[in-house]
């Protein structure tokens, strides 16, 4: 979702940037929530959505019944399924315009759902696939919910800033009904023998008070009754949850990958740069003692002493190098004593905290011990 405006921004500076409409800046204001929210941008342009909402939603409603309609009485024929696909795909694609005008006027942040993508490329392909994605279906069904909500909302909303400017302004414009319509205010009672007019400086204060409330409730009445079309945005116009929960398999799964990759590039390298060259250079130091064993026996004993240090060092790599892929203590102990070893062998202090609630599967432990390592 968006970021939060109103109260959620009332009490907080930020220094540097000059406040906005939906951004996450830090303004200081003096005025109560209340009193600001008819003055914020936020409040006209949410009720420019409402006002937008009803002709749009009509014009969906219209077009997606026709369509529906006429497809199914064409049905019958091979006709209905292309009048049907097309009507799917241009629900979409005013789904994508609900999409970008949620996003300008709620701040409503909906990302696309999944594109449709034949198998082959052809127009049979391309309708199947408009058939059976779900997103189209969604997208028709939000053409149909949409139009009686935002028809309610429009009305709600008009009704409450229409009446509401009136009555704050009305002891401003009271004095044009004598002079243009011949009578001494707004009627509010009238018979054959009374009629009761607001006109006295009572009933205009009481008018401009009245007014005042339902002006300062219109934003909050206004924004409480779009918080169904967000929902709706959001529910119905956004991927589904199996393909966000898709998108983010693949994207952790890329990242284990490269990290996988990187982790053997890494092994590769000290193999060849540390034990391999060890085990090299103590195969030739061998075949150096074994040609001077006759002839300098002393000299021999010192290289074959020298290997023999040697080969402790490059046991101790490659005793490193295995306790960083797999050591036993991660399958005899787990994760917390893996971890823990390894920071006991860092030159540099390491504090380990680990916040298991139980123990993972040993594939996902042998991963996460061999990222950290």
């Amino acid at each position: 979702m968006a970021t939060a405006y109103g109260p959620d921004t009332r009490d907080r500076e930020h220094e540097g940037s000059a406040p906005g409409f939906g951004g996450k800046t830090r303004t200081k204001h003096f005025l109560p929530a209340p009193l600001r929210a008819p003055l914020e941008a936020r409040a006209w342009s949410e009720l420019l959505y409402a006002l937008l909402s009803f002709p749009l939603s009509t014009v969906m409603f219209v077009f997606a019944v026709t369509m529906t309609s006429l497809s199914a009485g064409l049905m019958v024929t091979f006709i209905g399924i292309p009048v049907l696909a097309v009507g799917l795909a241009a629900c979409r694609g005013f789904g994508t315009l609900e999409r970008h005008r949620a996003r300008a006027l709620l701040r409503v942040e909906v990302a696309d759902p999944e594109r449709v993508r034949g198998k082959t490329g052809g127009p049979m392909s391309w309708m199947g696939a408009v058939l059976k994605s779900g997103a189209s279906w969604r997208h028709l069904l939000y053409t149909l919910l949409h139009f009686p909500w935002a028809t309610f909302t429009f009305v709600v909303a008009i009704s409450f800033w229409t009446y509401g400017l009136m009555a704050l302004t009305y002891p401003l414009w009271f004095w044009l009904f004598p002079m243009f319509a011949g009578q001494d205010g707004i009627q509010v009672f009238g018979d054959r023998n009374h009629e009761e007019y607001l006109n006295s400086p009572l009933e205009l204060a009481v008018t401009g008070a009245v007014g005042l409330v339902l002006v300062m409730a219109a934003p909050w009445i206004v924004r409480g009754l779009l918080t169904v079309d967000r929902l709706m945005v959001t529910g119905l116009l956004g991927p589904s949850r199996l393909a966000t929960r898709v998108s983010e398999l693949e994207s952790d799964r890329g990242v284990v990958v490269d990290t996988a990759a990187a982790d053997l590039r890494r092994i590769e390298r000290d193999l060849h740069d540390g034990a391999q060259a060890r085990l090299v250079a103590l195969a030739m130091d061998l075949g150096l003692a074994k040609e001077k064993l006759t002839d300098d026996p002393e000299a021999a004993a010192r290289m074959v002493d020298e290997a023999h240090g040697e080969v402790k060092v490059a046991l101790q790599e490659l005793r490193d190098l295995a306790r960083g892929i797999h050591p036993a203590v991660l399958t005899d102990r787990g994760l917390d004593a893996a971890l823990s070893a390894i920071a006991s062998r860092c030159t540099v202090p390491v504090t380990v905290e680990v916040d298991l609630v139980s123990r993972p599967a040993q594939a996902i432990e042998g991963i996460a011990y061999f990222t950290v390592s």
